[in-house]
């Protein structure tokens, strides 16, 4: 095994943005959207960027959970006010998109900028473009069991129980807005009448199955007024009634959860869970997954919902666009976050420059060696501002410089209200007046003005806290990787591809030193290297020392990870420094049309879209590569080993200018 080092060898090709899913993802460009038979109240401001009747896919926010907004705003109208500005994020982030992403992104960081600087492998690099075609990448999720996720059946399980198919038809467009309007308390109504016309019972129990199915929270009840029939939909329980799907309703011999496989474009999970529990009527809380997907790709993984129907969330296969839901089934269980086995990726690298033999070269190393386990660049963010110095600021205790961090004005890929929102703030350190420069609040920037407005600015610390702890968590195990990158790096440097005496392994999940007699009962395969922080011990080598350096010239102790707030105490973990992928295979093809799809997806297998057929010779030529990676890899980072070439946003999208006009 040899190891190289990436000498500006990518300057002399190109290849487009690459970024990871769950691991990793390209991006694609948004397509127009027709509009579709779906009935869409007024109310559902959250869900129309996701369904046909909308003309562009717009991004949504990461959570649907907000901290409370300070002043002297009660909690019920930030929820309100939030709800609005989800509609109103649309127009504007459009607007923004159009400006030149090269010209905004030459602020941004490379690889050598958070430690990515070495390959395993001795074969020669060569470009490939990584087309902007959600076909060109797409991640299947593989369970505990070692079973990879595909949506190859849209059946629904045969239950008795079930309503009839009337309950989606029955109701008016104007009788689902008032019925909303009375579930998320939204009017000052306390029930809501829909008169029954052509009165029978079987209409009258289908109206009232419609109300329950509908819009959990409410129960119904049949008046007789003036000599007709009317179903009065009511409160049961309160705003709680929302998380907490009806219980007597749910036959208690089918499974509590329905499991079923989510495909899904352009989205991430999050989002696409808001998507789905905004047009349920339900709260995001009653989802459960094993592993976040990221963006831009097509993703394929197990959901589970809590007592929602098969047949409801079949419903939603008329409506969504970018969407389907299948293969499902009754379970006792949720899922859990982590049970997950990993991901199988198939990328199509398109327009490949590389002979046969370079090709086989980069994928036997793949294959038999495999690649540096880096954190991708998508965990450094995209900014001039990397993530890494707001987690390092936070770790200093230096909360007046991790404010700034966030807030202060900055070069490179912005929308134009976070601009101004920047510049107000660096002009008036005003938090309410920066605020009023959002449409948007949810992002992390109004989140953190909303704390100071709330605390003001000599309580940073509870200012900070009402960012989500996930996000805030974000910014330290951004740090974490930084520091990870660079000493991986600089151990390949040192000692190479072989295992040395002082190198750690894990034996079970204890890690343990390699000794100078056993060092030959182990490969590169086996050394893990830590994740800084208050329970891991560090390699016996001159590697141990560089940590300490590295803590040190950044103000940290590397003997005391612990914080004063106990959130952002580091205890650390173990990662192994190289990845070998499973089930690699890959195949060159040659084609003519760019556009033509490389290979079909399940919704194209479901729709019966023959695969496609290759010509033995052809404009261009393409690598389609199979491979599966565990949780927590970057497929960005196998890519780059297979293609040698810098994967960050900043190289690619100036090496690709050119090409992409």
């Amino acid at each position: 095994m040899e190891m190289t080092e990436m000498t500006g060898v990518s300057l002399k090709r190109g290849a487009l943005v690459i970024e990871d899913n769950d691991n990793g993802v390209p991006a694609e460009e948004t397509k127009k959207q027709k509009f579709s038979e779906c009935n869409l109240t007024k109310g559902q401001d959250g869900l129309q960027n996701d369904f046909l009747s909308i003309g562009e896919d717009v991004p949504g926010p990461p959570d649907t959970v907000s901290a409370g907004k300070g002043g002297e705003n009660s909690e019920a109208q930030l929820e309100d006010e939030e709800e609005e500005e989800e509609d109103g994020l649309s127009e504007e982030c459009e607007e923004e998109e159009s400006e030149s992403f090269a010209d905004m992104m030459k602020h941004g960081l490379t690889e050598a900028d958070v430690g990515i600087t070495k390959f395993v492998s001795s074969h020669q690099g060569f470009s490939g473009i990584l087309k902007e075609r959600y076909s060109d990448f797409v991640v299947h999720e593989i369970g505990k069991d070692g079973r990879i996720s595909h949506l190859n059946d849209l059946s629904i399980p045969v239950d008795e129980e079930d309503p009839s198919e009337d309950i989606f038809t029955v109701l008016t467009a104007e009788e689902k807005q008032r019925l909303e309007e009375l579930q998320l308390f939204k009017n000052k109504e306390t029930s809501v009448a829909i008169e029954v016309i052509e009165d029978t019972k079987e209409k009258r129990t289908v109206i009232h199955q419609a109300i329950k199915s509908l819009f959990p929270g409410l129960e119904t009840k049949t008046e007789d007024r003036e000599g007709k029939k009317y179903i009065v939909a009511y409160h049961a329980a309160g705003k709680k009634a929302l998380a907490n799907p009806r219980k007597h309703s749910w036959p208690k011999s089918r499974g509590s959860y329905c499991h079923f496989v989510l495909y899904k474009e352009n989205k991430d999970t999050m989002d696409a869970i808001n998507v789905l529990s905004r047009y349920l009527r339900v709260k995001p809380n009653i989802f459960s997954y094993m592993g976040t997907k990221d963006k831009r790709a097509i993703t394929v993984q197990e959901i589970a919902v809590l007592k929602i129907t098969a047949q409801r969330l079949a419903h939603l296969n008329k409506c969504l666009m970018n969407f389907k839901l299948g293969n499902f089934s009754y379970q006792k269980k949720p899922l859990k976050l982590g049970e997950l086995q990993g991901n199988h990726f198939t990328v199509v690298l398109r327009n490949i420059t590389g002979t046969d033999e370079q090709v086989q070269q980069a994928m036997n190393s793949l294959k038999e060696i495999g690649f540096i386990n880096y954190y991708g660049m998508q965990r450094f963010g995209t900014t001039a501002v990397p993530t890494y110095q707001v987690g390092r600021a936070i770790l200093q205790n230096s909360w007046t410089e991790v404010m700034d961090l966030i807030l202060k004005p900055r070069s490179g890929a912005e929308k134009g209200y976070l601009v101004k929102c920047r510049e107000e703030w660096a002009k008036t350190k005003d938090p309410t007046a920066a605020l009023r420069k959002l449409p948007v609040k949810r992002c992390v920037e109004g989140q953190l003005l909303r704390g100071l407005s709330k605390y003001g600015m000599k309580n940073i610390v509870s200012a900070f806290g009402i960012i989500p702890r996930n996000n805030r968590l974000m910014y330290i195990h951004s740090y974490q990787s930084y520091v990870w990158n660079n000493m991986v790096s600089k151990r390949i440097e040192d000692y190479g591809l072989k295992p040395v005496p002082g190198d750690l392994v894990l034996k079970g999940a204890t890690p343990t030193y390699i000794e100078e007699d056993d060092v030959n009962n182990y490969s590169i395969h086996d050394v893990v290297m830590p994740l800084p922080g208050f329970d891991v011990v560090y390699p016996k080598h001159k590697i141990r020392e560089a940590y300490r350096e590295m803590l040190t010239a950044d103000n940290l102790d590397i003997d005391n990870m612990r914080h004063k707030i106990r959130d952002y105490s580091l205890s650390g973990a173990y990662r192994k420094i190289i990845i070998r992928p499973q089930n690699v295979s890959w195949d060159v093809v040659a084609y003519d049309d760019p556009k033509i799809p490389l290979f079909n997806t399940d919704v194209d297998n479901l729709e019966g879209k023959p695969p496609p057929v290759f010509a033995s010779e052809g404009k261009y030529r393409a690598l389609k590569m199979d491979f599966s990676l565990p949780p927590s890899t970057y497929a960005t980072m196998a890519i780059r080993e297979v293609l040698k070439m810098d994967t960050s946003i900043k190289n690619q999208t100036q090496l690709n200018t050119t090409w992409l006009r």
